[in-house]
């Protein structure tokens, strides 16, 4: 699916979605920074999707975020998949740990937020409450965006696919580690999302009178 020009949403029945905008991705001294994992393009998108976020509210729709997290084991230690220490072995003891700074969104969203769900691998429907709260908030549309396009982003989106939720993927409110993988994942997106950008998705919604998500 791909962009077929403008586009017309029922607020009341879109939720946007970030993926993973946290302290310890995008944070001058979160734990990404101090890994040298960072991206420009990444650290751009904040205050991009804040916007977006204030439109979707204005128009009676949610704002669900997922949180990343690295759940302690008995003795304090991050559980941290394998594959992720492999990728990203400076992760250690506090990082994206439950209730921290680094685990919470970063402050350009705050309140904004509407439902936060701490997640544990790429999709923010894998072992989470999302699915159960947006569905049972009527919402039918579900906009992504976030980090990284070809990790947590396409991840979501293809699991709101299969879930039967009308997809959005905002093309410039995600981003990847190098923009040749961002833009590959983008089109390869088009194929189970409708691909749109930040100002598309803030033209197709007009303010309701009521906003029974707004917070």
């Amino acid at each position: 699916m791909a962009d077929h020009g403008a586009h017309t949403f029922d607020g009341a029945r879109c939720a946007l979605l970030i993926v993973d905008l946290q302290n310890d991705f995008l944070a001058p001294d979160g734990a990404y920074a101090r890994g040298g994992a960072t991206s420009a393009a990444a650290a751009a998108l904040p205050a991009r999707v804040a916007e977006v976020a204030r439109a979707v509210k204005a128009a009676g729709g949610m704002v669900a975020a997922s949180q990343f997290t690295l759940w302690p084991d008995a003795q304090g230690e991050p559980m941290i998949a394998p594959h992720l220490l492999q990728l990203r072995p400076f992760l250690r003891r506090g990082d994206f740990a439950p209730g921290s700074r680094g685990q919470a969104n970063v402050s350009a969203l705050d309140g904004l937020v509407d439902v936060a769900v701490a997640k544990v691998a790429y999709s923010a429907f894998f072992n989470t409450q999302l699915d159960w709260v947006l569905r049972h908030a009527g919402i039918d549309t579900v906009i992504v965006c976030g980090i990284v396009t070809n990790g947590g982003v396409a991840s979501t989106a293809r699991d709101a696919h299969m879930r039967e939720f009308h997809t959005v993927v905002m093309s410039d409110g995600c981003a990847a580690f190098k923009e040749t993988v961002h833009a590959a994942s983008l089109a390869d997106l088009a194929t189970v999302a409708d691909v749109l950008t930040c100002d598309q998705v803030v033209a197709g919604f007009t303010p309701s009178r009521t906003a029974p998500h707004a917070s």
